[in-house]
């Protein structure tokens, strides 16, 4: 009984942290260039335009057509509201990533095993905040847990037709997020592994005729995959090819790292930095493997703690295949930011929940009577860690403190999210920027915020200027080239321009700093055209300053 109600403050506990982790991000969390132009792409996919076809983006068609479905959110309440769409995502995945461990679970364990998925990814401020931005984590993350829920069953039943819809949520989850597609395929290829390792041995044997018949399943997994694909990426491959390459392959491989130390440091930062983000999980993973290292089975034969293939529930070694492939690509991106992580940590959460009960099984099997708390204590240990890693989260002093000014921490005066606002606000009720208003900026969240449009060509953002591509090929993936962004800054009808740190100073795919010289002749085009208004400061990502001009002729 008591260990009951234990068990139940702990989960009560747990889902109020992880709600006020959730609502802190949304109000206080760094505002990200991304969100602009994903929110941008789902209200021209609403108005009844297409990615590829009618403007650039950088991942597949999912995401914006998923988040058109929020573009009422949107209207009402600027980026907040696709934030708020964003955390349902996130807490919908979330829930599924507990019901996920539960089914993974050794029997008996399901409760504690609800309890620790959602502590690992509740009580997790870095994986709430990129859970409640505008990213297309939330929803890939999601996408791919539900993919692996209806794998298991698929798995359990024996059924060619769910591993048939377990593929075709893992390409919808790769047309939200690229790298997703490495999960099926590492899902795919640890379930081959296991058959050529485990049918053979058992395929005589009456008693393990099940596992025999689940060899079907990494086909029919793979067939509905590939009609997803069609269906999914078919219809874009055909009528916008050089967009389609552009957005899925090209914009990645185009970034340049630099020497091979400065690559190494990447990685290393990379490693460095998802430890650091996921502290309590990477604790509880290590001390589970620690344990197995010193109990291995001397006779050979598979240890209680690493269940066979042709167990009820999906073996372990499916989910962990599908989180090294995903790791394993964001490794080699040129520039590895820690946040890809995002999407798969639900999944490395269930799979390290999952092997760390049948670990515990083991233990308290050891120590018989004496061993009955051991999960109790467990459970409280990993709530507290937890806890700690919260609390000592850089991300939670950035909520209220300011970029560091020599020896002192100053205090925010807004939330970035409120100064944007403030921002939109003003430009609206100041200089008259009408709604559906051509806005000059490559801001995007501004443009989103005060319900403006952007010229055609600058819907990545400080990422839509290649300046080195030809004209043909800048008008095919809907970006500008030199000749092109000078005409426009030139030419542009927009009333009003507003540019912060990050606009005119990118450019891409490299996604390297423009030269001086250059920034100064885009800049020289800009004032020649428009005058300063007002000046933003901090603003948006990075707290840059934010420069507002308006028509010359227009005084």
């Amino acid at each position: 009984m008591m260990e009951r109600r234990a068990v139940s403050f702990l989960m009560v506990a747990t889902l109020a942290g992880a709600a006020v982790l959730t609502a802190a991000n949304l109000w206080f969390g760094e505002l990200n260039q991304d969100e602009g132009w994903y929110l941008y792409a789902a209200r021209l996919v609403a108005e009844g335009k297409w990615p590829f076809l009618d403007f650039a983006s950088t991942q597949g068609p999912v995401m914006p057509c998923v988040y058109a479905l929020a573009e009422p959110l949107v209207r009402i309440w600027g980026v907040a509201g696709g934030r708020g769409f964003t955390a349902l995502l996130g807490w919908v995945g979330m829930l599924l990533a507990a019901r996920l461990a539960a089914r993974l679970a050794p029997p008996a364990s399901g409760r504690a095993a609800v309890l620790l998925s959602l502590m690992l990814t509740g009580l997790n401020v870095y994986q709430s905040y990129f859970s409640t931005i505008v990213k297309t984590y939330a929803l890939a993350g999601l996408i791919l847990v539900a993919a692996f829920l209806v794998l298991n069953a698929a798995w359990e039943r024996r059924s060619a037709g769910l591993a048939a819809g377990a593929g075709i949520l893992f390409v919808l989850a790769a047309g939200a997020r690229a790298s997703a597609a490495a999960a099926f395929l590492g899902a795919l290829a640890m379930l081959l592994a296991a058959f050529a390792r485990e049918t053979v041995r058992v395929r005589d044997a009456v008693e393990n005729q099940g596992a025999v018949k689940r060899c079907w399943l990494p086909g029919a997994m793979l067939i509905g995959g590939c009609v997803a694909g069609m269906l999914v990426f078919g219809p874009f491959w055909l009528k916008a090819r050089e967009a389609l390459w552009f957005a899925l392959i090209e914009y990645h491989a185009g970034r340049r790292a630099g020497s091979v130390l400065q690559t190494l440091a990447y990685k290393a930062g990379f490693l460095a930095r998802v430890t650091q983000a996921y502290l309590a999980a990477v604790l509880v993973f290590g001390l589970a493997a620690l344990y197995a290292a010193l109990h291995r089975n001397t006779k050979g034969s598979r240890p209680a703690w690493l269940p066979p293939v042709n167990q009820a529930g999906l073996p372990l070694m499916v989910l962990w295949g599908a989180v090294a492939a995903v790791t394993g690509v964001h490794l080699l991106a040129p520039f590895p930011y820690d946040d890809y992580q995002a999407m798969i940590f639900p999944l490395a959460a269930v799979a390290t929940v999952a092997w760390l009960l049948r670990v515990l099984g083991c233990i308290e099997a050891a120590f018989g009577r004496n061993g009955a708390g051991v999960r109790l204590w467990v459970l409280f240990a990993v709530f507290f860690v937890s806890v700690a890693t919260v609390v000592a989260s850089p991300m939670v002093q950035e909520w209220f403190v300011g970029p560091r000014d020599r020896i002192w921490w100053p205090l925010k005066k807004e939330t970035p999210l409120r100064v944007l606002q403030r921002t939109a606000a003003a430009l609206r009720d100041e200089l008259g920027l009408r709604s559906g208003e051509l806005l000059l900026t490559q801001d995007l969240y501004l443009a989103v915020e005060a319900r403006a449009c952007v010229p055609r060509g600058m819907e990545l953002g400080p990422f839509s200027y290649f300046p080195e591509w030809s004209t043909e090929k800048a008008v095919q993936c809907h970006v500008l080239n030199r000749a092109m962004l000078t005409a426009l800054l030139e030419n542009c009808p927009a009333r009003i321009a507003a540019f912060s740190g990050y606009g005119l100073a990118i450019r891409a795919p490299e996604i390297q700093p423009l030269s001086a010289r250059e920034q100064a002749e885009l800049w020289s085009i800009v004032r020649r055209n428009y005058e300063l208004w007002a000046v933003v400061e901090p603003f948006g990502q990075a707290a840059t300053r934010l420069e507002i001009l308006r028509r010359r002729e227009l005084k």
